[in-house]
């Protein structure tokens, strides 16, 4: 999953989703170097990505992709995934999707000094152009796989992935649905546990 589903999933919980936000930037047994809770945002992170990758839904929509991307195919999926929760962000949540993202985006501003140098970096741009809201729309995801693809130099070719998306939107959306609803209810169990240990 993406920036959004991750920290969606972090639910109310303010640490786990500083932890969550962060993980990626985080290696190894670095995670030991925070808080508790932040320990514990770090390793959801991680959980839920291993049961992202494994899900036989998500390989399902990988196979679509994987002759023309490659090993590229699941951060394709992870964007994908994310446009489809943000198009439907009314179905999970009470807060509009501009309202939750401008929330989140305080928070994070707020906290940024505690995060590591890769996600300092970031955050600006993530602000600057809305990347949260701009998932909702196919111009938004549009421009987020050409940058993507800037970033391996051309290598991966994720601006095309928007045809595939148009082409395959149906499929990927449900997907999306029956994959999501599932992965909310682990994510639920997973952050019973890594908080109780």
């Amino acid at each position: 999953m993406n920036f959004l589903a991750h920290l969606y999933l972090s639910k109310k919980n303010k640490n786990i989703l500083i932890g969550n936000f962060i993980a990626d930037a985080v290696k190894g047994k670095r995670h030991a170097d925070y808080p508790k809770e932040i320990q514990a945002g770090i390793l959801l992170h991680r959980e839920i990505d291993n049961y992202t990758d494994n899900h036989p839904i998500v390989r399902k929509s990988k196979r679509r992709l994987h002759e023309r991307y490659n090993h590229y195919d699941g951060v394709i999926i992870d964007i994908l995934y994310d446009h489809f929760l943000a198009k439907n962000w009314n179905n999970y949540s009470k807060i509009s999707l501009a309202k939750y993202a401008d929330s989140v985006y305080s928070f994070l501003e707020e906290n940024k000094e505690t995060f590591p140098a890769k996600i300092q970096h970031i955050l600006p741009y993530m602000i600057e152009y809305n990347w949260l809201v701009a998932y909702a729309s196919l111009n938004g995801i549009e421009r987020i796989l050409q940058g993507m693809n800037k970033r391996t130099k051309g290598i991966s070719k994720m601006d095309l992935a928007i045809e595939d998306l148009k082409l395959l939107y149906t499929e990927f959306e449900n997907d999306f649905t029956h994959f999501f609803k599932e992965l909310e209810k682990f994510t639920e169990e997973k952050t019973t546990i890594l908080l109780a240990t």
